[in-house]
């Protein structure tokens, strides 16, 4: 008899915990979570206002990033003289130049074509890369820009943020 009675009396304080349990869940109030703020991706930028002439009109500034890719360091370095030269000209904001990652292509090759699979040669390309970006261009700097003559090699990407 003495075992059938703990059985009911461990039976009986489960269910007195979890009417307890329950009964605090009902009697506490819902307190507000905080909002979640989304993180700003890293190419975003903070706008900036400026008084113009409709009220309340937020005003991005207009930029140009150009980003300058050679195989040879020495004429990628020449170009970019040359175009801090002419936006310094115009006087224009620069940023830059950044130099970004040197991007390796290796590439391995058999040096005898059926044979001989020991004997290999290793080629390696390498591409230079600088960023520039200059905040609010005129329309003369933007020209000058278009007009300059740039060593053949030199590949220019460039874009209207």
């Amino acid at each position: 008899m003495a075992k059938t009675s703990t059985k009911t009396a461990k039976k009986a304080t489960k269910t007195a915990l979890k009417t307890r349990a329950s009964k605090k869940r009902e009697t506490t109030p819902e307190v507000p979570q905080p909002r979640r703020v989304a993180p700003q991706q890293s190419g975003s930028r903070p706008r900036s206002t400026r008084a113009s002439g409709k009220s309340g009109a937020v005003e991005i500034p207009q930029r140009l990033r150009i980003r300058v890719r050679a195989y040879e360091n020495k004429i990628l370095d020449a170009s970019v003289r040359q175009i801090m030269d002419t936006t310094l000209r115009y006087n224009a904001k620069v940023v830059g130049p950044v130099p970004l990652p040197t991007e390796t292509s290796r590439y391995t090759v058999n040096r005898s074509t059926f044979v001989y699979k020991d004997a290999r040669e290793q080629f390696e390309m390498r591409v230079h890369k600088r960023l520039i970006e200059i905040i609010e261009p005129s329309p003369k700097l933007i020209d000058a820009l278009t007009n300059l003559s740039l060593p053949s090699g030199v590949n220019i990407e460039v874009k209207m943020l």
